[in-house]
């Protein structure tokens, strides 16, 4: 027993101890984690400069524009009741007391009508190119969200048809008023005039009465007369658009309508068939406090007699030159010296004589190295960093001074192509709300393909680009 015990007592319990095993995957990706914040800690704590290439282009100006129209319109009413048939084509011109349509009192023509008499009604190729024009005509100012035009052109379009087809039943009238009844009423028109079969309470609209609200075709509607409709004593029976002379009124910004104004006559695309006239330009500030632009027009009104709306181009000259964006442009501000006191140093470096004065209290003289950055008849522009307020400059090979006193200031782009932020003058021919169309070229300023501060605000003069 002594001895079991004695062997039991020797032998002893030893921790076990794991190998130390190194996970290479922890370590790899340890190291790309610190990497990575150490980058996104310097890319936002470094200063980010983006360059641009300056490019020869053209600067896009808004110039399409919705107008309403505007003509001398006279509304005929009825003097009977009775069932209405067209006899003139709409947007055909009429003259004093020709046939334009007549009252059936007693329904005979529209039993004709019914009876299908008008069936073999054969459409010449000038009839087949005019529905055809005013297919073409909606197809190009179609808009998914005014779908409600449809019907609008669906009546035009089978009234066309209808008017058409009447002609061929005019000398039934004759015979019709020949057998002694009295029951058709000719109208014939009461001035000459473009014939409109339509209605749509802006016929004594006048452009000073025009407001922003009546821009909004949601609000629009048109009322199509249609033929073979029962009408009325009182009611309309068409319009006539009786004066050339017309006009379209578009909505405008007080500065470009004072562009316009400035050209006095501006030339017009009429988006619905390309044809391009001529208009005289005069600016309107209604009542609404808005500002409108009036375009005159002494032809062609009869291509739109039938359009309340009509949408336009404005064709003006394109300003061609250095086009660069908005955001590279800036203000800095330069002394000015007097041409005279600018002279050359031992390196060809253009620079000025700044006065100084020795320990001894004796004058001197020291050349300081300063760009030229724009130039007037009298006086160069001159980097303000180098010099200050009060510096007395002396005039070459003369004891006469010039104490800087004066300041102006340019507009223009830091150009890189040296490194550095190096300020260039530029003229601007033209501007809008994205980019800027400048002069190329110019003695101080940019040519194509030079490199420049995107955003101009991210530097200032000279400072040199890592």
């Amino acid at each position: 027993m002594a001895g079991r015990e004695s062997g039991s007592s020797n032998r002893k319990i030893r921790q076990y101890r794991k190998p130390l095993n190194i996970n290479l995957g922890i370590i790899i990706f340890s190291v790309i984690f610190v990497y990575v914040v150490i980058c996104v800690f310097l890319y936002f704590t470094q200063k980010h400069i983006m360059g641009y290439e300056v490019k020869n282009g053209s600067l896009s100006i808004g110039n399409v524009y919705q107008g309403i129209a505007l003509r001398e319109e006279t509304i005929v009413t009825s003097n009977d009741s009775g069932y209405i048939n067209y006899y003139a084509r709409e947007g055909e011109r009429v003259g004093f007391g020709k046939l334009v349509c007549s009252i059936d009192e007693s329904g005979q023509l529209k039993e004709m009508f019914d009876a299908g008499k008008a069936d073999d009604t054969q459409l010449s190729d000038n009839n087949l190119a005019d529905i055809k024009s005013e297919i073409t005509g909606y197809m190009s100012g179609f808009e998914k969200k005014q779908f409600s035009g449809v019907y609008d052109f669906k009546y035009s379009l089978e009234g066309t048809a209808l008017k058409l087809a009447n002609i061929n039943v005019l000398q039934d009238l004759q015979s019709l008023n020949g057998s002694g009844s009295s029951l058709i009423s000719l109208c014939s028109a009461p001035v000459s005039g473009i014939v409109v079969y339509s209605t749509d309470g802006y016929e004594t609209l006048t452009a000073d009465q025009i407001t922003q609200d009546m821009f909004d075709k949601e609000d629009y509607s048109k009322r199509q007369l249609i033929n073979n409709e029962l009408v009325a004593s009182g009611d309309t029976l068409y319009k006539l658009a009786t004066d050339e002379n017309w006009s379209i009124v578009i909505q405008s910004d007080p500065e470009r309508a004072q562009e316009l104004l400035e050209e006095e006559y501006v030339q017009v695309r009429f988006l619905k068939n390309q044809c391009t006239s001529w208009a005289k330009v005069n600016v309107l500030n209604n009542e609404d406090g808005n500002t409108y632009v009036k375009l005159d027009f002494n032809n062609s009104m009869i291509s739109f007699c039938t359009d309340r709306y009509i949408d336009i181009e404005l064709v003006t000259k394109d300003e061609q030159g250095l086009k660069v964006p908005n955001s590279a442009i800036a203000e800095k501000e330069f002394f000015l010296v007097p041409k005279e006191y600018v002279t050359k140093g031992n390196s060809s470096e253009n620079g000025v004589l700044k006065e100084t004065y020795t320990e001894n209290g004796e004058a001197s003289t020291e050349f300081i190295a300063t760009s030229i950055y724009f130039e007037t008849e009298d006086d160069y522009y001159i980097d303000n960093s180098v010099l200050e307020l009060g510096n007395n400059l002396v005039r070459p090979d003369s004891t006469d001074k010039y104490t800087i006193s004066r300041s102006a200031t340019l507009i223009g782009v830091y150009n890189i192509n040296k490194g550095y932020a190096d300020f260039k003058e530029i003229q601007i021919l033209s501007q809008n709300d994205e980019y800027a169309i400048i002069k190329s070229n110019t003695a101080y300023g940019l040519s194509a393909f030079d490199r420049i501060v995107l955003d101009a605000e991210t530097v200032t003069g000279n400072e040199f680009l890592e």
